[in-house]
């Protein structure tokens, strides 16, 4: 496979960043961000690992030594439950602020760039092959404005066997391509296989790639030991109309007050995008119901990867009905 086209010589030239990003759909930086800072908060995060008993017992907690037997993902409970406590943390809100990433994105758009409130946070377990985020676009779930980007930061480095992200060089320029349900992430994955468009590499600690909401990407598995800890940020131009849903939380069974609550201090973090008028554009669900359907359907046939789709009804969904109807065929499924 083919490694990403790196752009760092070109961080101060913003005509080249656009060409590249139209051209692409990502710009890869290698060192974009200091790697003490990144450790800071690998480190507070895998705390709330440790206590959670996702670390091997009597191993360093620098290494993030996985304990599989605490497997768990997105969206399940426990996972959540833990989630949220990382999720608290103001030093992961302060990341996407960081004048690296934002005056970058400045000087490629040519535009005052907002980050999204709805930063996420990825803790992958390695060995779990199957739960491993397929290829999607990302503006299904954000919307808005097409013109999102996605800043994929990983908290350390990440060597071959521990994975990391796939990109389909130009698959940003076709539009929404077909989709069917999956385990992982998003619970759906693009059905094209898109030939030999794929390009990654090893990242390094403060590497950060960048890409278009329409550009189709994935996760590579991690076979390795070690958790492997990422956070996703997304950017739009001000002047752009934003979904509603991406100045919520990640969990949007948190409210900000819940999460503001633990903050001793960061009061320019709060409530941030408030103080900027933008337009606002209804979440088109079309996209996730046609997913769900699809599922429901699958499902009762047996169907195992429906699993991530069906646990995503049961924890998200508004329909009590469609709600009952997926946890009785996870039910069903877990049974077999």
């Amino acid at each position: 496979m083919k490694p990403f086209l790196s752009s760092t010589r070109f961080i101060e030239d913003g005509a080249e960043l656009s060409l590249r990003m139209k051209r692409d759909g990502y710009l890869f930086i290698r060192g974009l961000l200091p790697a003490d800072v990144l450790e800071e908060l690998r480190l507070k995060f895998l705390e709330v690992a440790r206590d959670s008993g996702w670390i091997k017992e009597n191993t360093p907690l620098a290494d993030a030594m996985a304990n599989l037997e605490s497997f768990c993902v997105e969206p399940e409970r426990e996972y959540m439950e833990k989630y949220f406590a990382m999720y608290v943390t103001p030093e992961l809100h302060a990341l996407q602020h960081r004048p690296e990433i934002t005056g970058l994105l400045e000087r490629f758009t040519g535009d005052s760039i907002l980050p999204h409130p709805r930063i996420i946070g990825r803790t992958i377990f390695p060995q779990k092959e199957s739960f491993t985020t397929p290829p999607h676009h990302d503006f299904i779930p954000i919307q808005g404005t097409p013109d999102t980007y996605t800043a994929w930061i990983p908290l350390s480095d990440v060597p071959a066997e521990m994975g990391g992200l796939q990109i389909a060089s130009g698959s940003h320029r076709s539009g929404v391509y077909n989709f069917r349900p999956a385990l992982g992430a998003g619970g759906l994955a693009v059905t094209d296989p898109l030939g030999d468009n794929w390009v990654s590499n090893p990242f390094r600690q403060g590497d950060v790639l960048l890409f278009h909401s329409l550009t189709v990407h994935k996760g590579v598995p991690n076979t390795g030991t070690r958790l492997r800890m990422s956070i996703d940020a997304r950017y739009q131009k001000i002047t752009d109309p934003i979904a509603p849903a991406s100045l919520l939380p990640h969990d949007q069974s948190h409210t900000w007050e819940e999460i503001y609550a633990t903050w001793s201090n960061h009061r320019e973090l709060k409530y941030y995008w408030k103080k900027r008028e933008m337009e606002t554009v209804e979440y088109d669900n079309s996209y996730h119901e046609k997913r769900d359907q699809m599922a429901l359907v699958l499902a009762e046939n047996g169907d195992p990867a429906t699993r991530s789709t069906l646990q995503r009804i049961i924890a998200r969904d508004s329909d009590p009905a469609k709600r009952k109807r997926a946890q009785t065929l996870l039910e069903r499924l877990d049974s077999s």
